[in-house]
């Protein structure tokens, strides 16, 4: 498990323009290596996987939706041993209390002088990455707990807090099929999440490799690739990562245009959408592009970058309407006609 020290932020702080151009080289160089150690435990998947670590980078968490089997829970394991970061698994079911993620404190003897003392006995919150395993199976107080600790990297128990450990991340799945006895994420605890992403089924040549694979004798072997320090020092140099201002007004344009009051918006978005992405969609979609950049090697983010990551950051921002909803048009589908429709402008300054 890695914490990070105060000390190390005047260093981080110091770094130049050339140190961070090595970083960017040497970090493009290990998500190579990270891409192929994790094919030795996970069969396809590539987009899901890089979408999954740009949240990481970017000091975000992601919410993984897709139907039982597909690997997801053996998927974010690989990428903790891969980091060398502390893991834990915690499988939500309709009594789990939030003192079962948190700790809590135990009253106890101390041998030496004989009084009763509390002491704290941390939860599996207390981990580098947590995989909150159907995440709509718990009461809302529990899932309130959790998304306390993803947004404040604490935890509260009594009056005394207790901080997160450094890197920290929260990966959730939820299984889209069987709905029956869930709590549903509202809305507003969605928005916490920086990714919804979407696991698909593998294709057929996927599918016979991983048949092969786990009816077999074999058994990945996988290396340490990148430490929790190389992804702190990471997720520093992102927010450094330059941008063009039109990419800015692109990511702008494409948020403001799935709310249906504004001034502009398309008529389909008028017609399928009844709430459309907040702010914190245009900013999750500016830090993936700067994220995506760095690890495909490049130094700036582009606008293509900004459409590699709109799905994921806004499917779960756009509210659709009934009439939507009971024509089978799902967010998706609304923003990838946004994306065909809205044209980045280049050359223009931001407002």
């Amino acid at each position: 498990m890695t914490n990070a020290g105060t000390a190390e932020a005047p260093a981080r702080a110091q770094a130049g323009p050339q140190d961070d151009i090595e970083t960017v080289k040497t970090l493009n160089a290990a998500y190579q290596a990270m891409q192929s150690e994790i094919a030795h435990a996970i069969v396809g998947q590539t987009k899901v996987l890089e979408q999954v670590l740009i949240a990481m980078f970017c000091r975000g968490h992601a919410l993984l939706v897709g139907v039982p089997g597909l690997a997801k829970t053996l998927m974010v394991s690989t990428i903790a041993r891969i980091m060398h970061l502390g893991f834990k698994r915690i499988q939500f079911t309709p009594d789990l209390m939030p003192s079962d993620i948190t700790g809590t404190d135990v009253l106890e003897e101390d041998r030496t002088t004989g009084r009763r003392v509390f002491r704290f006995l941390h939860g599996p919150l207390f981990a580098n990455m947590v995989l909150a395993d159907e995440i709509n199976r718990t009461p809302p107080k529990t899932q309130a707990a959790l998304l306390e600790a993803m947004q404040e990297r604490m935890v509260t128990v009594g009056v005394q807090d207790y901080k997160l450990p450094d890197p920290f991340f929260v990966l959730a799945t939820q299984n889209p099929i069987e709905q029956e006895g869930t709590y549903p994420l509202p809305e507003a605890q969605l928005d916490r999440f920086m990714f919804m992403v979407r696991v698909g089924y593998p294709s057929a040549d996927e599918e016979t490799e991983i048949m092969k694979k786990v009816s077999g004798t074999y058994e990945a072997d996988l290396k340490t690739v990148i430490s929790g320090d190389d992804i702190l020092k990471l997720q520093h140099i992102v927010r450094r990562v330059p941008a063009a201002d039109h990419v800015f007004l692109y990511a702008r344009d494409l948020a403001r245009a799935t709310r249906p009051n504004e001034p502009g918006a398309p008529d389909f978005v008028k017609e399928m959408v009844q709430w459309g992405a907040g702010p914190r969609a245009g900013i999750y979609m500016m830090l993936a592009a700067k994220a995506r950049a760095i690890l495909h090697g490049r130094y700036h983010a582009t606008t293509e970058d900004v459409r590699e990551v709109a799905v994921p950051v806004m499917r779960h921002r756009v509210i659709t309407t009934f009439n939507a909803e009971a024509a089978g048009i799902s967010s998706d589908q609304v923003v990838e006609r946004l994306l065909e429709q809205i044209v980045p402008t280049p050359g223009e300054a931001v407002a």
